[in-house]
């Protein structure tokens, strides 16, 4: 497997050796394999980081673990182990998140994930103190969702989703939200990440006749079910999940996928945004430090999770450096920028306002969640 590394901070600027205070972070993210979509747009963010964290110069280490469940924890063992890193962020699939909880708990390395499932932050447990997640909770995006459909109307839904941990979070959550709503979930299908045909689900979904299909997927896998829909002659609304933003899936995707509404973050449609909207700014920043770099229409949800990651740290590493005479490279370090994580208060990133405590390691509410359409091959702010 191909690794990608590549070390930031004093060593970009051709200084020596690293200051007693600088800092080192991990990122485990997938650039090759299934979870391409999603990885190449977090390392081209994370390349646009500050060669500073919270005022201390930054070592940056970037590991690509080919979305495959064991080389994430791999690469995990590897950044704590020999590169002796103070934090981690990523891993951005929800399975080799959840699989890398055990190292990051024993080494007491707190990890800062971006990938979706709540399932990697709760319940809240030994492992889980130290594991702390950017992208909306699925709940969030599902109850966000299952409002709209209520509202357009939609009576009945069948869903289709990834065989693993995305798509029995995104059951269990949708599966609550629509019942709330009124709404009644008629079919279950699976599909793996790396399939290349779906007719079979798709025909019984198609045989229980429902209003629309839920989509439970992310990246470029998830066009495969649209397509096969829209080949079969499916005439109901078709629906997906917020994991869809990247160019990728619109490309892949064409005319068949034109009309998808989906729940997002808002740093996907910023510039459509309300003016009132209290992430507009700091969204639309990102945005346009984004699209200078990488071109018109290239932002994502997921290099807004990487770029919030950054602000996040930068606020914590400045709290956890006034807690006490501890340094990075230490387990003292380690453990207070983890507490710092852990009582963030009101900071605002591309995707939310994050307000974490001792039991919500994910930290956003309804703010970080507005519905999307595409319209004219192009992500849009559906307004409600």
């Amino acid at each position: 497997m191909r690794i990608l590394l590549k070390t930031f901070g004093a060593a970009l600027l051709g200084m020596a050796a690293a200051a007693h205070a600088d800092i080192t972070i991990g990122v485990n993210i997938g650039t090759t394999g299934p979870g391409a979509a999603i990885g190449i747009p977090t390392k081209e963010t994370v390349l646009m980081w500050p060669r500073k964290v919270g005022d201390q110069i930054a070592h940056y280490i970037v590991l690509d673990d080919a979305s495959d469940v064991t080389a994430a924890v791999r690469n995990v063992h590897k950044l704590i182990n020999e590169h002796k890193v103070d934090v981690i962020v990523g891993p951005n699939l929800t399975p080799n998140a959840l699989a890398a909880l055990d190292a990051i708990s024993m080494a007491q390395t707190p990890m800062l994930v971006l990938a979706a499932s709540a399932s990697i932050v709760a319940p809240m447990d030994e492992k889980r103190r130290w594991a702390f997640k950017m992208p909306q909770n699925d709940s969030l995006m599902a109850r966000t969702l299952a409002r709209h459909m209520q509202k357009t109307g939609i009576k009945t839904v069948g869903f289709i989703g990834f065989a693993d941990a995305y798509g029995n979070s995104w059951w269990e959550e949708f599966s609550a939200a629509a019942k709330e709503n009124g709404i009644s979930v008629l079919a279950d299908e699976r599909y793996q990440r790396n399939d290349t045909s779906v007719t079979g689900q798709v025909l019984k979904l198609m045989m229980r006749k429902p209003d629309a299909i839920l989509v439970a997927a992310s990246g470029a896998p998830a066009v495969l079910p649209q397509k096969t829909l829209v080949e079969r002659g499916y005439t109901g609304k078709i629906f997906q999940t917020h994991g869809i933003a990247s160019p990728q899936f619109l490309q892949l995707g064409g005319k068949d996928i034109e009309g998808t509404y989906f729940p997002t973050g808002p740093v996907v449609v910023a510039r459509e945004l309300p003016q009132d909207h209290p992430v507009r700014k700091v969204a639309v920043d990102f945005v346009e430090r984004y699209e200078t770099v990488h071109g018109p229409d290239s932002a994502t949800q997921f290099a807004g999770d990487a770029w919030g990651a950054w602000i996040l740290l930068d606020d914590a590493v400045r709290r956890a450096m006034n807690q006490g005479d501890h340094q990075p490279g230490t387990a003292e370090f380690r453990s207070a920028l983890r507490d710092a994580l852990e009582t963030t208060k009101d900071v605002i990133v591309p995707n939310g306002v994050l307000n974490l405590t001792e039991k919500d390691h994910q930290g956003f509410d309804e703010r970080a969640a507005v519905m999307g359409v595409i319209r004219n091959g192009k992500f849009s702010y559906a307004a409600e």
